[in-house]
């Protein structure tokens, strides 16, 4: 099992562990499989995903605003292959200061 907030910290160190915890509980059983742990940046159809389930339906954030989180997740995560889900869903909400509704 991959230690999440490790993986978070590389982005922003003073990640809070509960909050974290709250994105993995959101995650569940999707985390179990590799595939599925990561986000395929390079799959539009991925990416729509992203922005319907997490962005719009969780974080109830749409348009401009959602894409704008997205573009500035991927590339602060650039230089990461395999970018974890769970990280990428905590700078999302991060950058929408949507972390205290989670």
């Amino acid at each position: 099992m991959m230690d999440y907030l490790a993986d978070v910290k590389i982005y922003d160190a003073g990640a809070d562990e509960a909050t974290v915890n709250k994105i993995v509980k959101h995650l569940g059983i999707a985390l179990r499989d590799r595939d599925s742990a990561m986000v395929s940046t390079s799959d539009p159809n991925e990416l729509a995903r992203v922005k319907t389930n997490w962005i719009g339906k969780k974080l109830g954030v749409t348009g401009p605003d959602a894409d704008k989180a997205m573009e500035e997740t991927i590339a602060a995560m650039k230089g990461d292959r395999t970018k974890s889900r769970v990280t990428f869903y905590y700078l999302v909400a991060k950058h929408l200061e949507k972390l205290e509704t989670l």
